[in-house]
């Protein structure tokens, strides 16, 4: 039931009730010290009306005073109210009794065996009385002891105590009550950081999620929750932005095919044509298709990489083999554009056998595109204690500084004039972010680093 009511309530009964239980214990402690207290004082009273009687007692040496006994008791406890005193002969005959007071027959029964009082409460009637009794010898040889039985009327302390009980209940009570307000006051004000994180977070949209949760202003305890919520909402602002700005590169990449193909298409339909230049007309807008299916396959390929959807399989992989078959795919091309393919050094690595192949084809195709003729690509491998670094160097113009932090984005490219890209062998910017997904996916990074003589590639992967 507890877990479908707020915090601030939950915590507030919490603070109520264990304020309840801790007056309720104080108060409870303070009614048995209360009561001690009554008792010892009843018990100092009695004992010194026992030290009377007892010294009234033992100067009895003869019959004679022993009947002036009753006279003596008289005469010592007169005007005590609230004393009841009896005295028993040794033959069991009551020799004096101030009050009309009935001592119980075990308490008379065990006087004679008792060495010393022994304080019982009992009731009387509509009275409540704590007493003793105990037998005291005469001198008198050859006689019983004589027994003396004393009681006090304890009637106002249990009205006192009966009266505080009430009392302090009422207090327990109310002072309950007050400390449920002020905890629920305290634990309100103890919250409002929390109030303050939910109004910020309710302030959050798609168009300001720049806002974050105030850590100045919250309790330590809860700093590293907003911090937390504040790290969430980066990468929330991250990959909103990475998504919008996807989307316009998808509709500016599409556009200028789509029109190109809709363009040819009502050119050629304007006016009637030869089926050789039907046929032409066909085959160029293959070509854009053919553009716009291997473009739409590899966004395709990105999101599922970034979802974790395509998880390689794990092969052990010779690095040089993989790329000594890359050369030979590429070596047509290579002696077409008068460019070198070199390789060296060797290394092995664990992952997926078809994806690796097609991250060190993107550097390789994206180098015979940039390499000035009559000069040379050079791969290297290279095996270090924990890492098996792959890296891809080109000669060429270089990338400018600014460019090299987002050559690994969507559909950037360092150019900035796209009015060259016709859908031909240009690639449209998506190479090397399926390459940094594939590293990544295998748990290694990428690197580029550019001069104005050579820009260079560098894949690093985990030996394991």
């Amino acid at each position: 039931m507890m877990r479908h009511l707020s915090l601030t309530t939950r915590l507030t009964t919490l603070f109520a009730i264990v304020a309840s239980i801790a007056l309720a214990i104080l108060g409870g402690v303070t009614m048995i010290a209360l009561d001690k207290h009554f008792e010892a004082q009843d018990r100092d009273v009695l004992d010194g009306k026992i030290q009377l009687a007892r010294n009234l007692v033992t100067r009895i040496d003869s019959s004679t005073s022993l009947a002036a006994l009753p006279g003596q008791f008289r005469d010592a406890f007169v005007g005590h109210h609230d004393l009841a005193v009896t005295l028993l002969s040794p033959d069991g005959k009551t020799l004096y009794a101030n009050e009309a007071v009935r001592f119980p027959a075990a308490l008379l029964d065990h006087a004679n065996a008792a060495r010393k009082a022994d304080f019982k409460q009992w009731q009387d009637g509509g009275r409540r009385l704590y007493g003793t009794a105990i037998a005291f010898s005469t001198r008198m040889p050859g006689t019983a002891p004589v027994i003396v039985a004393v009681a006090v009327d304890v009637n106002h302390h249990a009205v006192f105590i009966s009266k505080f009980q009430r009392a302090m209940g009422m207090y327990v009570v109310v002072a309950a009550l007050v400390c449920g307000l002020l905890g629920w006051l305290v634990v309100r004000q103890g919250l409002m950081p929390l109030y303050t994180m939910k109004e910020r977070a309710s302030s959050v949209t798609a168009g300001k999620l720049d806002l974050r949760m105030p850590i100045e202003s919250v309790p330590v305890e809860m700093a590293e929750l907003a911090a937390t919520l504040n790290q969430m909402l980066g990468r929330l602002e991250d990959a909103f932005h990475r998504l919008s700005e996807f989307s316009a590169n998808i509709a500016h990449e599409l556009r200028t095919p789509i029109s190109n193909l809709m363009t040819q298409t009502h050119v050629a339909l304007s006016q009637a044509r030869s089926n050789d230049e039907y046929r032409d007309i066909l085959a160029s807008n293959a070509e854009e298709f053919d553009r716009l299916a291997r473009m739409i396959s590899d966004m395709l390929f990105l999101a599922r990489t970034e979802q974790g959807l395509l998880l390689p399989s794990r092969e052990e992989i010779e690095l040089a083999h993989e790329v000594g078959a890359l050369f030979e795919f590429y070596e047509a091309l290579a002696e077409e554009k008068q460019v070198a393919l070199r390789l060296i050094g060797s290394g092995k690595i664990h992952g997926d056998r078809l994806m690796m192949r097609r991250a060190i084809s993107n550097l390789l195709s994206n180098a015979l595109r940039y390499t000035p003729s009559g000069q040379e690509i050079l791969v290297s491998i290279q095996e270090e204690r924990d890492n098996v670094i792959l890296s891809v160097r080109n000669p060429g113009s270089g990338i400018p500084a600014d460019a090299l932090p987002h050559l690994f984005e969507r559909f950037y490219r360092a150019e900035k004039d796209r009015s060259h890209l016709k859908f031909d062998n240009e690639g449209v910017g998506l190479g090397l972010s399926i390459t940094k997904a594939i590293v990544e996916r295998h748990g290694g990074d990428i690197s580029a680093r550019s001069t104005t003589e050579a820009t260079v590639f560098s894949m690093s992967f985990p030996r394991q």
